[in-house]
């Protein structure tokens, strides 16, 4: 989820140390001013430059909002289904929605995926979701997964994240295949083998020579990506036997590949209860956004004991993060206490939907939606189609970095995420 290149394209990664914003790999490397470059539109939440994680950050914020029962306002719907392009496809943000898509837009398949799992959630926008769905197949890539970009080389977090759009839209991940691979082929692929340094983590990608280095932020991805999870989910009935990598089959199947992810994030945690920021000159940094994903990811495989230090640790030291960040942060936040049957109302303190809901339009009277539920599973969701078509004061870190790394991935988004999160 959340947030987080390969050296084959330069690209962008988030901050402030792990807000989830997909990162945007880039030819011309893109610079973040603390003064937006763009007027923010009506309707959108956050008061940073939409330019790189305009439909990203509203996605997630629109679906805490669903998951904590508030109904968004209607305007904040209507612009993050109005960023839509006639091909289904969705860009990080566009300043001219009565201008049509062209190839001078780039589009990329993390946007596109986060407002599938929103829209999907929030209901009544079939044939907007079924579009998305239909063009995110049509860039898939031979080895099954995604790249950020389409025709980019696959990596872990956009494989993951559309893996969740895919279950969101009802369908089955594992069948959705390229070439005959599908996305769990394409994560399998960049599982480290539990023999080596770093087993059972996920890399973001190959290097050049087709090694993998252990990425923690794609490893929370890639377990959410197998289990055929989204941003959204409650806890899993706990697996059993022992918590370390390994596996009797092969290849692994999803479940023992999710397994070991889980096992390399819970030693991950189990010391100091956070994550540490893989970004340059971040070295013993708390990664704020990748922890909650792990939370998130240890939670939907049941191992909730594992994640209670991580979800403790967020609850005392995340609130100055999540306000400087904007509303994917907080979206990280509700969305690992709600993974965790905690009150994201009484976070460590802070009442999480309060500070995401004041970041933007204020929800349908800020009351709970009229027979929401806590869960954004899309089976039940509305899916009838009537629709076809942060303020970060920024500190240390500038939100997009760019950088020549290898196997370092997006946090979802760009929750990382844009990676996170190329959240």
């Amino acid at each position: 989820m959340n947030v987080r290149r390969s050296a084959a394209a330069l690209a962008a990664a988030t901050v402030v140390l792990g807000a989830a914003v997909p990162a945007v790999a880039a030819t011309a490397p893109p610079t973040a001013s603390p003064t937006p470059s763009t007027a923010i539109p009506a309707g959108l939440y956050g008061t940073a430059d939409p330019t790189y994680d305009g439909v990203w950050r509203q996605s997630l914020a629109l679906l805490a909002q669903h998951t904590t029962g508030v109904a968004p306002a209607d305007a904040a719907v209507t612009w993050l289904a109005g960023q839509q392009c006639a091909n289904g496809s969705f860009a990080a943000f566009r300043a001219d929605t009565a201008k049509p898509c062209d190839a001078k837009l780039t589009v990329d398949t993390n946007s596109t995926a986060a407002a599938v799992q929103t829209l999907a959630a929030l209901g009544g926008h079939g044939g907007a979701t079924q579009k998305a769905v239909g063009w995110l197949k049509s860039v898939q890539n031979a080895d099954g997964g995604w790249g950020y970009f389409p025709g980019g080389a696959s990596d872990a977090n956009s494989t993951s994240v559309v893996a969740g759009a895919l279950a969101a839209a009802g369908q089955r991940p594992a069948g959705v295949k390229k070439a005959g691979k599908s996305p769990y082929d394409a994560l399998l692929k960049r599982s480290l083998p539990c023999d080596r340094a770093g087993g059972g983590a996920f890399a973001y990608q190959p290097d050049k020579k087709g090694g993998l280095a252990a990425n923690a932020d794609a490893t929370a991805a890639g377990v959410l990506g197998v289990l055929g999870k989204g941003f959204v989910t409650t806890a899993g009935n706990a697996s059993q036997g022992e918590r370390a990598c390994g596996g009797s089959s092969a290849p692994l199947t999803p479940d023992e590949v999710a397994h070991n992810g889980a096992a390399y994030l819970a030693g991950a945690v189990a010391h100091d209860g956070y994550l540490k920021s893989v970004l340059p000159g971040a070295a013993n940094q708390p990664d704020y956004g990748n922890t909650a994903d792990a939370v998130v990811a240890l939670a939907a495989l049941g191992w909730t004991e594992q994640a209670r230090k991580p979800l403790a640790w967020l609850e005392q030291n995340a609130a100055g993060w999540a306000k400087q960040s904007g509303p994917a942060a907080y979206a990280q936040l509700v969305f690992a206490a709600h993974a965790m049957g905690a009150d994201p109302r009484a976070f460590g303190g802070t009442d999480l939907v309060a500070q995401l809901n004041a970041t933007g339009p204020a929800p349908q009277s800020g009351a709970k939606a009229a027979g929401a539920t806590a869960s954004a599973d899309p089976k039940k969701a509305d899916d009838s189609d009537d629709s076809d078509g942060s303020g970060p004061a920024y500190s240390l870190w500038l939100i997009v970095g760019v950088f020549l790394v290898v196997g370092i991935g997006i946090g979802f988004l760009m929750s990382g995420r844009g990676r996170k999160r190329q959240p």
